[in-house]
């Protein structure tokens, strides 16, 4: 009989003979932030006609009575203020149109957003869009969405000093000079740098009055013909060819554009 036993007990699988655990796995692993000093909002902030425009707002972790400091922007908000996977508000800032050491220290609530018709924002984008409401107080432009913007802002975000400043480079920094045409009370400064100022003359369309094919055409394709931003794919090297090949600028719209792009 004590021979059946052990020959029995040799014969039983060892999975049989130990007890499952539980596991110690939870279901859902969430991500936690409780180590960040600064705390990430994504807000859809709607526009006098209804559009809401995409808003990265980062606020340092004990932030009172702060002071924003806005960039609009046809970049893209969330690559602006992703430029690292980091706790560190200075990591995430630091690279294109962030003035990192200045933010920071001053302790600022950093606001990016998506112009209208850009990567997350609604509408439609307008290049250089005029200052429409100068002539009809109804229209929209980048000065009102400025000015709505900047009113949600001091109204919606806690712990600010009802105080904005609005800072860009490049086209940014043409968003932030023409901000400064009726600007939101609120608005009390716009640090506006290599702003493309006279189209015409010197700057990047024009070159004393010369219009420059391609730096017209590619950019307009970058920004206009869809909410992200793409170089056209040429189908060759050698472009001085292919702009020759192309003719009349009113052939782009036949052959590429289709109608996509406002002319």
């Amino acid at each position: 009989m004590k021979s059946f036993l052990i020959l029995l007990l040799l014969c039983t699988p060892i999975a049989a003979q130990v007890k499952t655990l539980p596991s110690e796995t939870p279901d859902k692993v969430a991500p936690t932030n409780a180590g960040f000093n600064y705390v990430r909002r994504n807000a859809m902030i709607p526009m006098r006609d209804g559009v809401k425009l995409h808003t990265v707002i980062l606020v340092p972790k004990g932030a009172r009575n702060a002071p924003i400091l806005l960039t609009r922007t046809p970049y893209d908000a969330n690559g602006l203020t992703s430029h690292a996977n980091s706790s560190d508000l200075a990591s995430v800032l630091q690279g294109y149109d962030n003035a990192t050491d200045v933010i920071v220290e001053g302790g600022y609530i950093r606001v990016v957003q998506d112009i209208r018709g850009k990567f997350k924002s609604e509408g439609t984008m307008e290049m250089n869009k005029p200052m429409y409401h100068k002539t009809d107080p109804s229209a929209i432009d980048e000065s009102t969405d400025t000015y709505d913007t900047v009113d949600w802002l001091v109204k919606n975000v806690a712990n600010n000093n009802g105080k904005a400043g609005i800072r860009g480079v490049s086209y940014d920094g043409w968003l932030a000079m023409v901000a400064s045409v009726d600007p939101h009370p609120a608005l009390k400064a716009a640090s506006e740098q290599a702003t493309p100022a006279d189209m015409f003359l010197g700057d990047d369309f024009h070159h004393n009055g010369a219009f420059r094919l391609s730096y017209g055409f590619e950019y307009s394709y970058l920004f206009e013909h869809e909410k992200e931003t793409s170089s056209f794919p040429f189908p060759q090297f050698d472009l001085y060819d292919w702009y020759l090949k192309l003719g009349s600028l009113k052939n782009v719209n036949e052959k590429y554009f289709h109608d996509k792009i406002s002319q």
